[in-house]
Formats: C-alpha cells, sequence, structure tokens
C-alpha cells in the first residue's frame, strides 16, 4: 500500500487496488480565523494541487465535520457521485452538500474487498467533549495488505487502548498536534503518542498525523521526534511524515 499525508488529516490511500482519500481539507493557507491568535489558518499550502489529490480517488472517508477535516473548498471540489463514507449522524448533511452516495459507518462495511470497522473516539475531556461532538475513527482490512487503525480525532483512553491492544493493527495512525481548546487537550499529545507506541505490538508501526497545519496545536514534528528519542521509542516505530510524503507500506508477512 502507499499511503500520502497531504495535510492535517488529509491521507490519500492507495490500498488493495483502491484509491482512498480521508479528511479532504482543501483550504488554501491563511484562508481561515485562527483559533488562538497565533495565526490564520491553516497556516500552510497544500503540498500539491487539489486536481492531483483527487485524481484516481474512488472512495471518501469523513470523519467528522470540523472544518479542518471537510472544508467547504472539499465539499465544493469533491466529486458528488463518489461513494463517501462518514460517522452516524453526519450523512444528511452530507448529502446537503450535494453528495448522492452516502453511507454512515455504524458497525462494519464492506467495500470492494475492502472491510472498514467503526471505531470510538473522545475529541477532548469534559465540556471540552461536549462541545467537540462526536467523532469516529475506523480500521481498514483487506488481503495481503497491513491493516490499519486509523484513530482519528482523539485522544488516548480506553477505547482506543482496547482496540489497539484487540485488534493488533500493523499500523496505528495518529493525530499528535498536542491541539488544546480552553487548555483542554483534543487530540494526542508528544506522550500519548510515545504511549501508543509501547503499547502496540512490536510489529506495529505508529504513524503520526495533523501536525504543524493548525495554530492551536501545541507539538511540533521535531518536538514528538526529540521526545520519543528522550524516550527510547525507534525511528522505525514512530514515523513522522512530512506534508506530501508519500510511505511504502506491507504487511508484516508478506
Amino acid at each position: 500500500m502507499k499511503l500520502q499525508l497531504l495535510r492535517n488529516a488529509t491521507l490519500k490511500l492507495d490500498y488493495a487496488g483502491s484509491t482512498i482519500l480521508i479528511d479532504p481539507f482543501f483550504a488554501p493557507k491563511h484562508s481561515r480565523p485562527s483559533f488562538t491568535g497565533r495565526s490564520p489558518n491553516p497556516m500552510t499550502d497544500l503540498p500539491v494541487s487539489t486536481d492531483e489529490i483527487l485524481e484516481g480517488v474512488e472512495l471518501v472517508l469523513v470523519s467528522h465535520l470540523h472544518a479542518d477535516h471537510f472544508d467547504p473548498v472539499a465539499q465544493e471540489l469533491v466529486p458528488k457521485h463518489l461513494p463517501l463514507i462518514c460517522q452516524p449522524g453526519d450523512e444528511d448533511t452530507i448529502r446537503s452538500f450535494g453528495f448522492t452516495d452516502v453511507t454512515p459507518l455504524t458497525a462494519d462495511i464492506r467495500w470492494k474487498n475492502i472491510r472498514l470497522t467503526h471505531r470510538d473516539g473522545n475529541h477532548g475531556t469534559g465540556e471540552v467533549l461536549k462541545l467537540m461532538g462526536n467523532v469516529i475513527g475506523f480500521t481498514i482490512e483487506a488481503e495481503n495488505e497491513p491493516s490499519i487503525y486509523w484513530a482519528g480525532d482523539t485522544i488516548l483512553y480506553p477505547p482506543v487502548r482496547q482496540t489497539i491492544e484487540t485488534t493488533q493493527p500493523d499500523i496505528v495512525v495518529t493525530h499528535s498536534c498536542g491541539a488544546k481548546w480552553d487548555g483542554v487537550l483534543i487530540v494526542m499529545d508528544a506522550e500519548q503518542t510515545v504511549e501508543v507506541c509501547r503499547i502496540a505490538p512490536q510489529k506495529t508501526k505508529i504513524i503520526a498525523t495533523h501536525m504543524e497545519a493548525l495554530d492551536h496545536a501545541t507539538v511540533t514534528r521535531d518536538d514528538l521526534k526529540a521526545y520519543a528519542q528522550a524516550q527510547n521509542i525507534d525511528s522505525h516505530k514512530l514515523i513522522i511524515p512530512f506534508d506530501g510524503e508519500t510511505l511504502h507500506l506491507t504487511a508484516p508477512n508478506s
């Protein structure tokens, strides 16, 4: 499989013979308001054109409707006929954007030869969690491909630990920028990302994304790399791709 990090949470996968786009966020640099007063968002441009991103895409996955995961630009540019899988409760809103083939991921779905399974997430704690609303992660599996647990916009909490420990994925994709809202962590930070590395099976690679794109982030790639090194996490275990970087990954037994 090929996994390309585009920016923030946006990924493009070539997986089991199909091309999948996850959480398209196409806003131009500095076109959206600041969260903290530090910088307009997003803080970076996309590394390639939206035409190149959309080329060949056959399936779209949208984890939730926050503007850094499915923004108005993407809502306009993503072809409306493409099958789109979303979290339960978002399907009517997405259909209102003109999308004609929208399916909520309530449990698991088989699309072509790929199995997608709903995974829970917590986008914060306490009152901030209520404010952030519902999110999902998902597992992606297919024969002769590495299994992927895309955790999504979540902190590390018991259901995430349980998913890693019980499903033993080959790859875990984390959102690791340490973003905070009203001082409360709403995605993983360096400490939680390193803890994922520790609880994951030896075979599992952790891919840290959702970094250096938004101004409420508190952890940079260099911060995460330095903390992981200090905690004796091998660079082959924790991969921190740059925007535009493509990773070529295989199942451990292939």
